[in-house]
């Protein structure tokens, strides 16, 4: 499977940075796309091109639980931000946590 125009375009640190952002429960789509242009369709197709299949196939199904808080419409209405209150603000950087 080949990889398309934006993964092509983005480093492998950065590449390490959306699938970290993309594991992590309460990072949702929308701060990957703020921080890297990449709508949450790319982030599918880049995990499942970057993931072992059953890993791929286990984070797509732990997005969809509920368990997740990947989505912001489904998204307890208490959690108002991207981070942790002690995390530095979000910049746009691209690459702000290394």
């Amino acid at each position: 499977m080949g990889k398309s125009s934006l993964e092509k375009e983005l480093t492998e640190r950065q590449l390490d940075r959306i699938i970290e952002m993309a594991w992590e429960d309460r990072t949702p789509f929308e701060a990957i796309e703020f921080q890297f242009g990449l709508p949450e369709k790319e982030v599918i197709k880049l995990m499942r091109g970057n993931l072992k299949a059953s890993s791929f196939k286990r984070w797509r199904k732990r997005v969809n639980s509920g368990v997740s808080q990947k989505h912001l419409k489904k998204r307890n209405p208490e959690i108002s931000r991207f981070k942790c209150s002690r995390q530095k603000a979000i910049s746009g950087n691209k690459i702000s946590k290394r």
